[in-house]
């Protein structure tokens, strides 16, 4: 199979579909891997690696669309990629649809098959292409909250972990998926007191189970959120509804409970983010304020540190690729029952519940 691996064109995302390695192991099968000029720069990775892993390098993202087969990318295409996905091309990547009747349309207009690695599924309800990016966001979460708690950035001007005779900042996480369970890690070691809420008890037992004693678990519902919020000094959001918008926890109207400088950062941007308030925003201007409290919501938080991204993310992502190429996808998504609950689009197609409901859309 032809594979491409085009530049990532999305604001500041600085990570690549593929690594050399990953290219090697492709090309080793006979595959041709066809990789635009400079792609892997920003993640650390030059052309003469990918030479030396056999790809071809290509000037133009119009040549790699035009050459490949299967696109394998990181996120979405946008606008200017839409006119060059073409008919029954495979597009493997990170697509979110249920945050952007846009890029669903589009996706649908193009006729192309559509793998999103957000919702490829293994038998344990787990998402495996999910998981390093969710670890890596998790744990990033942590870094830009304390970085936004500083005063010249508008923060409440508090030391996460304080000092010896002054107490730690709180922080009120939502969720105890990946996302919350990294997120919770960070701010434990660096001394915070922590408050992670959830609805599944199994998540909530493996959190007092793994986590230390300044990690308290609790039951979330909206009373418990209202309780937490007006005292916490750093929330964050890490609600996942598979391949579905995420839930709503807090409302605008909760931001008048807060105090000033509150920081919240809402790593469920991606499906639509689990604030009400939430906008999507990006490394170059990430925060924004209402009603004195300051919102952190990149979209992209994995493309800031690209070069463990891209490893982590080729870690996971290879076997199936290499699926993709050696069966095709039809076959390969027969054969194998958690791909196939990758397909989000196919031929024009609506084919995962989620989206449907999402717009309101027919679905095969």
């Amino acid at each position: 199979m032809k594979i491409g691996v085009p530049i990532e064109i999305k604001n500041n995302e600085n990570r690549v579909g593929m690594t050399p390695s990953g290219v090697f192991e492709l090309t080793k099968r006979d595959h041709a891997v066809y990789v635009q000029q400079n792609a892997g720069f920003n993640s650390g990775f030059l052309d003469e690696d990918y030479i030396g892993a056999g790809a071809t390098i290509l000037d133009s993202i119009e040549e790699v669309y035009a050459a490949a087969e299967m696109i394998v990318k990181v996120k979405e295409p946008i606008e200017p990629e839409y006119k060059l996905i073409k008919p029954n091309q495979v597009v493997f990547t990170y697509f979110h649809f249920a945050s952007s009747e846009v890029l669903t349309n589009a996706m649908i207009d193009s006729k192309a098959v559509c793998i999103a690695y957000e919702t490829v599924e293994d038998a344990d309800g787990s998402l495996p292409l999910l998981i390093p990016m969710s670890e890596v966001a998790g744990r990033m979460s942590i870094q830009q909250g304390a970085k936004y708690l500083e005063k010249p950035i508008m923060g409440r001007g508090i030391l996460l972990g304080g000092i010896p005779g002054v107490p730690p900042a709180k922080v009120l996480i939502l969720g105890a998926g990946v996302v919350g369970l990294q997120a919770a890690r960070m701010a434990s070691g660096l001394g915070a007191s922590v408050h992670i809420l959830d609805i599944n008890m199994k998540a909530l037992r493996h959190v007092s189970d793994v986590m230390p004693n300044n990690v308290v678990s609790e039951y979330s519902s909206e009373y418990n959120i209202r309780k937490h919020i007006v005292d916490s000094d750093l929330i964050i959001g890490g609600v996942l509804i598979k391949g579905a918008k995420a839930p709503k926890l807090i409302t605008k109207d909760m931001l008048k409970e807060m105090r000033p400088g509150t920081v919240m950062v809402d790593v469920a941007v991606d499906q639509g983010g689990c604030f009400e308030t939430t906008k999507p925003t990006t490394h170059q201007d990430p925060t924004y304020i209402i009603d004195e409290v300051v919102h952190y919501s990149v979209a992209n938080m994995p493309g800031a540190v690209p070069y463990t991204s891209t490893m982590g993310l080729t870690n996971v992502t290879l076997p199936y690729v290499i699926k993709l190429a050696s069966e095709g996808w039809e076959k390969a998504c027969e054969n194998n029952k958690s791909l196939a609950k990758g397909l989000n689009i196919v031929k024009g197609e609506i084919v995962y519940k989620e989206i449907a409901e999402a717009f309101d859309m027919e679905m095969v």
